[in-house]
């Protein structure tokens, strides 16, 4: 019975958790993120954020252990369980969570907003899959029990992970191209959203008649978190357009590409792009030009030279995609 629980546990968590980061990735439609490294963060969560969070919390938790032991006439076990969940926890894990997160926004590669939810939402999940897990064979001691905690932590409680790194991500994405005073505001304050997010979820739902209202709480967040997404798509789409209008008047691309190539719903529809061309390799190379141009607008110093070697590299392989495709339909002409 043990090793069917830990099967039927192991899929229950896994399952769920990796559709949700299939969606996620799906989601960023301007310049997809390699699958790989969103595996990567998704393993994060699962493994480092996780094996930190418990020595973080053991550790964390001591002095408040201390504190409530010392101010209680009576068993503060129940007191000392609760500072756990509201205090301990929301702290400690999105700390946790977040120091790989951080790392990846160093990256030459991590662009925005966008990017900050996708890598921020796979840690999240992650982290999620192997709590469910971890919960699912502690706490599944009935099939009834355990049917009902797969429901909630898969419907909730792992979202809440997604969605505190994605709150932190946003603001770390935000951040990034910005002055460093704003890189000081932010930042903690994006980080004290996560945290806060978290200590709203393990608050209300610690007590019977406020679970509803958490419940109620983290949908609305999560509605919240995907209209910022879509608005930050947008923008995305904006700085494309704009990006690749200027190389339009200097002759790169032409000018009729610009009703295709910003737009998600437009750019891989046939017939538009020149023959010879491959259109997805260079509708990817667009947007990563447009995005790059935009980046080095905004950066200084050695890592602005970084972002300039690519938009001259990438304005050179667009010119021999163009090129090539010339001389083979130059070719193709004369043999005819």
């Amino acid at each position: 019975m043990s090793l069917i629980l830990a099967v039927a546990s192991l899929f229950a968590a896994f399952i769920p958790m990796f559709s949700y980061l299939l969606i996620i990735w799906w989601l960023d439609r301007n310049e997809r993120e390699p699958f790989w490294m969103l595996l990567l963060n998704f393993f994060w969560g699962a493994t480092g954020a996780i094996i930190l969070g418990i020595i973080g919390s053991l550790i964390f938790q001591i002095p408040i252990s201390v504190v409530i032991q010392s101010i209680s006439d009576g068993d503060a076990s129940e007191l000392i369980d609760l500072s756990g969940a509201i205090i301990t926890a929301p702290f400690v894990e999105e700390f946790t969570k977040g120091i790989f997160l951080v790392i990846m926004a160093l990256q030459k590669n991590f662009d925005g907003v966008v990017d900050g939810v996708v890598y921020g939402g796979a840690i999240g999940l992650g982290f999620g899959m192997t709590e469910n897990f971890l919960y699912f064979l502690t706490y599944g001691k009935t099939p009834a029990d355990w049917i009902m905690l797969v429901i909630i932590r898969t419907l909730f409680s792992a979202v809440m992970h997604c969605m505190s790194q994605a709150t932190f991500g946003a603001f770390i994405g935000f951040a990034k191209f910005k002055p460093l005073f704003i890189k000081f505001i932010f930042i903690p304050v994006g980080f004290l959203s996560a945290v806060f997010l978290h200590f709203a979820w393990n608050l209300t739902v610690s007590f019977q008649n406020t679970s509803l209202l958490g419940m109620l709480f983290l949908v609305l967040y999560s509605f919240a978190i995907f209209a910022i997404f879509q608005v930050s798509l947008f923008m995305e789409s904006k700085t494309i357009m704009k990006e690749l209008k200027e190389e339009s008047n200097l002759g790169l691309i032409p000018s009729e590409h610009l009703n295709y190539i910003p737009y998600a719903t437009r750019r891989f529809r046939y017939g538009w792009c020149p023959i010879g061309v491959n259109q997805k390799n260079y509708v990817q190379t667009a947007i990563k030009l447009a995005l790059r141009k935009y980046q080095s607008k905004n950066t200084r110093g050695s890592t602005q030279i970084a972002y300039q070697r690519d938009v001259e590299l990438l304005r050179y392989n667009i010119q021999m995609m163009f090129y090539n495709a010339t001389i083979q339909y130059n070719a193709n002409q004369g043999r005819v």
